[in-house]
């Protein structure tokens, strides 16, 4: 077993993760909430992912929790929703995704029931998009050519 240091994400998982937040609210069309929760009481640090509830949706079949309030470590652009600070909101709980101290295995995805639905030694491949930054580009993309062809000029009177 590792140190408790060793189960945090490190900066470029919370920017992946952040990322992750702002696309899938491109994606779905609404505001997609991401939060680290402190990893203080578990040993362990977690990001959840859920989407604010309006009063008038029917929160009967869905995981509902809460997300903000003080000390809250939100991620990414937050959907645009101006989030009022120290106040807790309602949410429908997405997915989540915790660090774990397990061989070959340092991430595991969680449903919208708290189920373990995937495991993995990269987080890449437990997010819905590829969002990884290539330093390089492909050989196909650096040997492309861009045509532009020449105007004609023009004399303006």
């Amino acid at each position: 077993m590792t140190d408790s240091a060793s189960l945090l994400f490190t900066e470029a998982d919370i920017d992946l993760l952040a990322r992750t937040a702002d696309a899938l609210s491109a994606y779905l069309g609404k505001p997609v909430l991401a939060e680290v929760m402190d990893a203080g009481e578990t040993g362990f640090e977690w990001v959840i992912f859920a989407i604010p509830l309006n009063v008038e949706d029917d929160s009967t079949d869905m995981t509902v929790v809460q997300i903000g309030g003080a000390n809250s470590r939100l991620l990414g652009s937050q959907g645009g929703v101006q989030l009022a600070e120290n106040e807790t909101y309602s949410c429908r709980f997405l997915w989540a995704v915790q660090r774990i101290d397990m061989e070959g295995i340092r991430y595991v995805k969680l449903d919208e029931q708290g189920d373990d639905v995937g495991w993995s030694e990269t987080l890449n491949e437990l997010l819905p998009f590829d969002l990884s930054i290539d330093d390089e580009p492909d050989d196909e993309e650096s040997d492309a050519q861009i045509f532009i062809p020449d105007a004609p000029s023009r004399t303006l009177h």
